[in-house]
């Protein structure tokens, strides 16, 4: 399982990061609540009794799209958990492989100005990417 030892990893091996240790998995937090809290506490500037809402309603959603610089291209950084899977530094090889399956099969579904082509970032053909980096 993931351990402590390589969620401080980065805190040991690079002195210039920011925080230095990141959970492996949503277990982590559990597993080691007595370290991660006052830093996610500090970090954030919350109470020990903070709690985090989620709302998924898209209605609310503000933008500030300037029209006359309408967008053109995007990228997605997936940063988060989906269940199942460890987070970054607990993540193993295939599992990545696995999240990478589920996120072509679902992108592959958008319609309307959410869709697009799906580009990896291995395996691209090179011309392919430098008018990725042009456009």
């Amino acid at each position: 399982g993931f351990t402590l030892a390589k969620a401080m990893l980065v805190l040991l091996s690079l002195t210039i990061q920011h925080c230095g240790i990141y959970a492996g998995d949503w277990d982590s937090y559990k597993d080691f609540a007595a370290v991660f809290d006052p830093i996610i506490q500090e970090y954030h500037g919350i109470s020990a009794d903070a709690r985090h809402t989620s709302d998924m309603d898209v209605s609310k959603l503000v933008g500030n799209v300037n029209p006359d610089a309408p967008v053109l291209s995007t990228r997605i950084r997936v940063g988060r958990s989906i269940d199942g899977y460890g987070l970054s530094p607990g993540i193993t090889q295939q599992q990545r492989k696995d999240v990478e399956s589920l996120f072509k099969n679902a992108s592959k579904k958008l319609e309307g100005k959410l869709a697009g082509t799906y580009y990896p970032l291995t395996g691209m053909v090179e011309s392919v990417r430098q008018q990725l980096v042009d456009d």
